[in-house]
């Protein structure tokens, strides 16, 4: 999840289609060949597509609608078409569950573009990513209704190989169900199109371990390697490998047929997955291969995703016992370290995750493959679920925005706020004193530390500061409109989202903040405060100008050769003078192209995250290797060039130039010693 987002999407229905000059078509809703009703394709294109979707205001929530399958289909067959065709969608299954029923699966857009293959609920195949990590803590969860795993045990108990304590504490599986075992991210071997590119999940867990940079149980940081270990648990434990077991004890009691971890997929289940596209306009590209499978390689249709939901819904019926489930959905606070948690916003239960609104106990989880992106809701007193999955993530990302509007709206319609007395606020002085304390820049707990990756976290530390009025200005929280989100303070620290559902509440200690996080990622993500040492405040600067000298410093090398050809003039210093004058000018040159060296590669590898594997690895070696060379050897030139050209008693501006080149060409390398960029290791 980035750390700016768009928050929603609100269009739909007959609205939408007055404020668009009827250009949004209403689905009709004929039936597949599974007998099972399914929105009318729409194919999202440039001609069809307004230039800019329309956001309209939430309508005020004047009571529920009654939740019932005709209420339901209605009001998606006028919400999603448009919501496609406005995003550059391809294609999307909801799915509805109400009592242990399924009141509403519906099909819009394709799930293939080129043979106009409509998505059909009842047998075309999403990839719901992240969606996956429930089967596996099912799976975890069965296991300890077995006796066969203690959720506080050391995890090291289950392995057949070492996780390092740190500060002299153990992992548990607790902690990582709930995402606070301490590891940094992994990104190495993620997600790759070549279908012969699966790692063995043994082989993939043993061969690097994540470096712990948080005390276990303190700090929510998402990990999808962790929970591909919790997959290699089940194995060790059940003595199964993990996609036969979760076929056998979790597929096939829930009669889940076209569910399935396995990749590629069984020859029986290929025809029906649907394509993955970037956008609907964009070319079709191949079945996603998800290495950490554990954590997101289930592929699986909308109702047999009902099916899961209602299991769950139902007290674990037919997977779990009524207690297990109870723990599963609800973990007991005083199982979870408070530390870890930023009150009152929504935090993790195991493996679930809150995901409240309206005053209603919501639980589930988001998920996302480089095209595919899923929600589940599950409102656990309503005994309702909502599942939605799209097959391209859209113009500028806009299924995220989509799936979490959709939801929002759902809630809202069905489930809205109970009438409430003015909520109360602090007072304007204490908010502006508040929102000043809150001032700075964050780093997100979700992140990789130890290794290159870890220079993402000098460009994508998170501003706060105050706006004009005084209040909380969080510049990469926008609205579903694009628009800056405005933040009123409804008790000490606690903020609202004005005119919408989302919190952001801080933690204050001994007078300062010192962490804080906001609704739709606090259970697994918090944000610190940078330490100076890594302030992108004052290094983006000195970066801006380290580049700028050390490209004057190599220009003014064929500049003065060529005057002094034109003039025939002589370079007017000589021996080893002339040597570190040529050195200084070679090594700006090599600190230029090694820091484009390494801009090209991020850019590449995070706009294609099959990029970031062993296939990549003689480029990183080459990039750190050429690196350490080029950036202590710069400073090595540089100061062998002022310390001569000091001694030598040359003019001011010369040797006011030979400091500033000095202190250019220590930046790139502070920078690529703090950020890890030269560590030891392909490993990341």
């Amino acid at each position: 999840m980035n750390r700016g987002r768009t928050k929603g999407f609100l269009a739909a229905g007959l609205i939408a289609a007055i404020a668009t000059g009827g250009a949004m078509v209403t689905a009709q809703v004929p039936e597949t060949k599974s007998g099972v009703p399914v929105g009318k394709p729409v194919l999202p294109t440039d001609s069809a597509r307004p230039a800019s979707p329309i956001v309209l205001p939430p309508a005020p929530a004047a009571g529920a609608r009654d939740l019932n399958g005709t209420d339901v289909d209605a009001w998606l067959d006028g919400y999603m078409p448009f919501a496609l065709r406005s995003n550059d969608i391809a294609g999307a299954v909801v799915t509805v569950v109400k009592d242990g029923q399924v009141i509403a699966a519906r099909g819009y857009g394709y799930a293939d573009i080129a043979h106009r293959k409509p998505v059909d609920p009842a047998t075309t195949l999403f990839r719901p990513g992240s969606v996956s990590k429930l089967v596996t803590w099912t799976a975890v969860m069965q296991q300890v209704e077995a006796g066969k795993i203690d959720l506080d045990a050391d995890i090291n108990t289950y392995l057949d190989f070492k996780i390092p304590p740190r500060n002299g504490k153990p992992v548990t599986m607790r902690q990582i169900m709930t995402h606070t075992a301490g590891f940094e991210e992994a990104m190495k071997d993620l997600i790759t199109d070549k279908q012969d590119g699966l790692i063995p999940l043994g082989a993939y867990i043993k061969r690097w371990t994540p470096t712990r940079i948080f005390d276990p149980g303190t700090t929510p940081a998402y990990s999808n390697w962790a929970t591909s270990l919790a997959g290699y648990v089940v194995e060790r434990t059940s003595g199964m490998a993990f996609d036969d077991y979760v076929d056998a004890h979790v597929f096939k009691p829930l009669d889940m047929k076209t569910a399935s971890f396995r990749q590629p997929l069984p020859a029986s289940l290929k025809p029906l997955v649907a394509t993955g596209y970037p956008r609907a306009s964009k070319d079709a590209e191949p079945f996603e291969i998800v290495i950490p499978a554990p954590a997101g390689s289930l592929s699986a249709s909308g109702l047999d995703m009902a099916k899961f939901m209602i299991a769950h819904l139902q007290n674990g019926k037919g997977l779990l016992k009524p207690e297990t489930a109870a723990m599963m959905h609800n973990s007991p606070l005083d199982k979870v370290n408070p530390v870890s948690l930023v009150p009152p916003l929504n935090r993790m239960e195991l493996g679930f995750f809150e995901t409240n609104i309206n005053g209603r106990e919501v639980i589930g989880h988001l998920g996302d493959t480089g095209n595919f992106h899923t929600s589940l809701h599950l409102f656990m007193q309503e005994g309702v679920g909502f599942y939605v999955s799209f097959n391209s993530a859209g113009k500028e990302g806009g299924a995220h925005t989509v799936r979490q509007q959709l939801f929002q709206d759902f809630a809202d319609r069905y489930f809205p706020a109970a009438p409430a007395a003015k909520v109360a606020k602090v007072d304007a002085k204490t908010a502006a004193e508040h929102a000043k304390m809150m001032a700075g820049l964050w780093d997100g707990s979700r992140r990789g530390h130890s290794n290159f990756v870890d220079v993402l976290n000098l460009f994508g530390q998170t501003e706060v500061g105050v706006d004009k009025d005084g209040g909380l200005l969080v510049p990469s929280l926008k609205t579903a409109g694009g628009g800056i989100e405005k933040w009123d303070e409804v008790e000490p620290f606690v903020w609202h989202e004005r005119g919408g559902h989302d919190r952001l509440a801080a933690q204050v200690v001994d007078g300062k903040v010192v962490r804080w996080s906001f609704d739709l990622v606090a259970p697994f993500t918090v944000f610190d405060r940078v330490s100076a040492w890594r302030s992108s405040a004052w290094l983006m600067p000195a970066i801006y100008a380290s580049l700028a000298i050390l490209l004057l410093t190599f220009l003014s090398w064929p500049v003065t050769a060529f005057t002094r050809w034109r003039f025939a003039a002589p370079l007017k210093v000589e021996g080893k003078a002339r040597m570190a004058y040529r050195a200084t000018r070679l090594g700006a040159l090599l600190t230029l192209a090694a820091a484009g060296g390494w801009t090209a590669f991020i850019i590449s590898a995070f706009s294609n995250l099959s990029v970031l594997s062993a296939a990549s690895d003689g480029i990183l070696w080459f990039l750190k290797g050429a690196s350490a060379l080029a950036f202590f050897g710069a400073v090595a030139a540089a100061v062998w060039n002022a310390v001569l050209t000091w001694r030598d008693g040359r003019r001011w501006p010369a040797k006011t130039w030979s400091v500033l080149v000095v202190l250019a060409a220590l930046v790139p390398l502070y920078v690529a010693l703090t950020f890890h960029l030269l560590a030891l290791s392909a490993m990341y």
